[in-house]
Parts: structure tokens; sequence; C-alpha cells
């Protein structure tokens, strides 16, 4: 899991991918030291195929977008304003080139966790980083509703194995939570921050 968080890299060795997600294609550039590196992993395939998109306008940021196939997706597919962060450098430098290859302008950046979020999302979209542990997965999940706009959503994958369900139950004390969709014991799930949650 060193990939997450670490800037001391095993060797660079680029090489191109290309993806086909609901007949948006994109080519993208990964590299070894990055999540999925060899394709779309069927989570985030199931997150970006059970999205709504008509739904999604106005912010949204991508939480941990490593080479960058969320945020880049949704610039395409939609006419929100995308942001995108990681902490791992070689991640955004994927994402900022993928970005330029794709040919979709987003504001790239990086943050450890939200310490350099400064404004409010109407979504924020994530395949979080689950083997962290429970502890900064839980601080991802629940610091998400300081950065939503009211009535703003919290949209990310879980898998069933990574505790999904008690992760639901556990966010439905901050959030409305919807379970969108199950794929392979995948699941979707959606948290709608309450109004009264400052």
């Amino acid at each position: 899991m060193s990939h997450y968080f670490t800037n001391d890299y095993v060797k660079s060795e680029e090489k191109e991918i290309n993806i086909i997600v609901k007949n948006t294609k994109l080519t993208l550039l990964t590299d070894n030291g990055i999540f999925s590196k060899h394709g779309l992993d069927f989570g985030t395939r199931t997150l970006l195929e059970s999205l709504n998109l008509s739904e999604l306008k106005g912010d949204i940021l991508d939480f941990g977008c490593g080479y960058g196939p969320i945020g880049i997706y949704l610039k395409k597919t939609t006419n929100a304003n995308i942001d995108m962060l990681d902490i791992n450098k070689r991640a955004l430098n994927l994402a900022r080139k993928n970005a330029k290859k794709n040919e979709v302008n987003v504001n790239i950046f990086e943050s450890n966790l939200y310490q350099n979020v400064t404004k409010k999302y109407d979504y924020i979209i994530t395949n979080p980083p689950v083997r962290v542990g429970k502890q900064i997965l839980y601080q991802i999940l629940f610091e998400a509703a300081k950065y939503l706009k009211e009535n703003g959503k919290l949209i990310f994958v879980i898998n069933k194995n990574q505790g999904a369900k008690s992760v639901a139950r556990d966010l439905s004390e901050k959030y409305e939570v919807e379970i969108i969709t199950k794929n392979k014991g995948f699941y979707i799930i959606s948290a709608k921050k309450h109004v009264n949650n400052l």
C-alpha cells in the first residue's frame, strides 16, 4: 500500500492503457508504484458506470485521484468543474499528463487528506484507499461533510469484504446513506450531507 503515500519510488516505467467506460474512451498513462497500473480496476469501473451523469453538476472533487480515471472521465461526460487531489507525486504527475492527453481542463493538486482543500463541493467522488486502515478511511469519509455544500453528496465504492455494510451503517450517523448498486461484492454508496450537518 506504499503507493498511497510514499514519494520514494520504485523505478519509473510508464505505459499507456486504453479504457472504455459507457462508450467513453480514455487513453491513460500508468506507472509502477501506482494503484491499478494495469488497467481500470473493477471497483472504479463499477463506480463510474453507476453514476447518474445527468445529475452531476457544479463542483466535483475526485479524492485520491491516482493517475486520473475518475476525474478525467467526469470532465469528459459532464459540464461540472472538476478538482482532483492525491498525496502521491508520481500519481499527480501522471494525472496532469493524462488530463492533457485526453484534452480536459481540470484542477489537479497535492493534498494530504483534505489539508489543501479550500472550497466546498456538490460531489466528492472517490475509490478510497481502504488499505490505509479504518481510522484514516473513516477520516476521509466523515470529514468529507465539511467540504460538501448543503445537500452535497459523497459517492464512493467499497467492497463487502472491506466492511461495506458496517461503513454504510456508521456513516448514517452523519449522512443520508443510500446504496446505489452492488456488483460482485462491490458496493457503491451515496452519502448525502444532512442540512443541519455543518
